[in-house]
């Protein structure tokens, strides 16, 4: 078993770039809700150390979450960030108040004091830069404790007991406007804690395999394949744990980009030899989105009738006991609530929370706690072909969600897919393809009036978007220079019959998403 970090996770939107900080470092770690964490739990995990998240509730008030109070005394060190330090402060005796002056944003840490997780970051007597965002903030240090960082707004913004190795920072190094934060949680996991920092993604294909098989036996699986990284790479890792005993059912729901079910087949269908079942759905996912606008209903709608479909494939193969699903960590993290995990709820994913009652199988899914560019990794360890490993990130709701405010018909998906497709042939004939994380257009609920020829048009507007990111969680869009916009937008009005607008993009995650719906 590798060396494992314990995240306890109070409610922080940004908890799961500890994870990520965390594996950077070559540790294993897995993010647990508070409410779940026990002491029999903590010792049944075995972890070589603990992390306490952020979160948005206020120590002060009552009945605020806490950390196993018997967490302190199993000998781990621990540390806690934001909300986790005001709780680890408060359960080992020390004071949290409210304060008047609050940190939000980018500040500055001045290093009073040497600890083991300054070592060769962070030198006394320097001004390092830092993001804050916190109201309450530590006003007495339990016993033992001392200050080795202070803030304007935080006079305790770092703290240590190096004899019990416990430390905590107000501050989070999780984020990048904290430059040298991945390198304090990296002391943490290899100075502290003492992790080798062995954990690969080999490791992970081996711990993987061996899990698959062990949850299915002598069962039967069937996969939903669309084609993209995401449900590739779990096709072929669970290819490789149970081999003939995996069946891939690829469902052309029609709101593919073009090519993709050809792609799809010629991959998988031959080159890899896996049995692969295509069921041609499009006729069925447009009558039920008939007429929809709203995006959530069109999410939801899609998530149904792809396991309808599903059920009746299930139904033709006969015996199949599991379904095998890419779900991916930041599609966790951004469906469950606080209440029931890390976070509150962004948007609904159609491939997380589980299967109706009526179905009778289980779910697989390998690639539940990776992020989408260690799931890259995971394909390249798997032998996967580069050009399928590499793709932007595709939606599972497909086309419906980059034709917003509007009902789908075939007519759009057929202008959206042809404008789409000279998008990404120019990013490619550019070398922006691997530069950028995902590409697309979208087709506006909007008709422009323009000048064709000697004629009068009355089209639809499009809109490109571009961003660039390193996990979906935050992203920024990509720079193009005007000339490729104005070459991109000349072909698009002039080989797409029905738009005659191109407009580009340029809004960030947050405040946006990637995607419009």
């Amino acid at each position: 078993m590798s060396e494992r970090i314990l995240i306890v996770d109070f409610g922080s939107q940004v908890t799961q770039l500890i994870a990520r900080r965390v594996r950077e470092a070559g540790v294993y770690c897995e993010i647990h809700p508070f409410q779940k964490v026990t002491e029999e739990s903590i010792a049944a995990f075995g972890p070589k150390g603990v992390i306490l998240s952020g979160g948005p509730a206020s120590v002060t008030e009552e009945d605020s979450p806490r950390a196993p109070q018997g967490l302190f005394a199993m000998g781990l060190p621990v540390l806690g960030i934001c909300y986790g330090q005001q709780t680890m402060v408060t359960q080992l005796g020390g004071l949290v108040e409210g304060s008047d002056h609050r940190e939000f944003g980018r500040a500055y840490v001045t290093v009073s004091g040497d600890c083991a997780l300054f070592t060769g970051v962070w030198a006394p007597g320097a001004r390092e830069q830092v993001w804050m965002s916190h109201g309450d903030r530590v006003t007495r240090l339990p016993e033992g404790f001392q200050a080795v960082g202070t803030s304007e707004g935080a006079p305790f913004a770092a703290i240590a007991d190096e004899a019990k190795k416990f430390y905590a920072v107000q501050f989070h190094p999780e984020v990048v406007h904290t430059p040298h934060g991945a390198q304090l949680l990296a002391n943490f996991v290899h100075g502290v804690c003492g992790c080798k920092g062995d954990w690969t993604m080999a490791a992970f294909r081996d711990q993987a395999v061996a899990a698959i098989r062990k949850q299915v036996g002598k069962g039967r699986v069937i996969c939903g394949l669309s084609g993209g990284v995401d449900s590739s790479v779990a096709a072929a890792l669970i290819h490789e744990a149970v081999g003939d005993q995996l069946t891939c059912v690829f469902v052309d729901h029609g709101l593919l980009r073009m090519g993709e079910r050809d792609q799809v087949e010629e991959v998988f269908g031959r080159r890899f030899n896996t049995r692969l079942v295509t069921r041609d759905a499009s006729d069925l996912f447009l009558e039920k989105l008939e007429g929809e606008t709203d995006p959530e209903k069109k999410r939801k709608t899609i998530g149904a009738t792809f396991i309808d479909v599903f059920e009746e494939e299930a139904k033709k193969i006969g015996g199949a006991e599991f379904l095998a699903q890419g779900t991916l960590y930041p599609d966790v993290i951004e469906s469950v609530s606080f209440t029931g995990g890390p976070s509150v709820t962004i948007k609904s994913h159609h491939n997380v929370g589980g299967l109706p009652a009526r179905m009778k199988m289980k779910l697989v899914e390998p690639l539940r706690e990776l992020f989408k560019d260690e799931v890259r990794a995971l394909g390249r360890e798997l032998g996967l072909p580069d050009e399928m490993v590499g793709r932007h990130p595709f939606p599972g709701p497909g086309l419906a969600i980059r034709i917003p405010g509007q009902p789908i018909t075939r007519e759009k998906l057929d202008i959206l897919k042809k404008a789409d497709a000279i998008y990404l042939e120019e990013i490619r004939n550019a070398g922006l393809y691997d530069t950028i994380w995902q590409a697309f257009c979208v087709l506006l609920p909007v008709r422009t009036v323009g000048v064709m020829g000697d004629g009068r048009s009355y089209d639809y507007a499009c809109a490109l978007r571009a961003v660039t990111s390193t996990d979906g969680m935050t992203a920024d869009f990509y720079p193009f220079d005007m000339a490729f916009l104005a070459r991109v937008a000349n072909r698009i009005i002039n080989e797409v019959r029905g738009i005659n607008r191109v407009t580009y993009d340029v809004t960030s995650k947050p405040p946006g998403t990637i995607e419009w719906e």
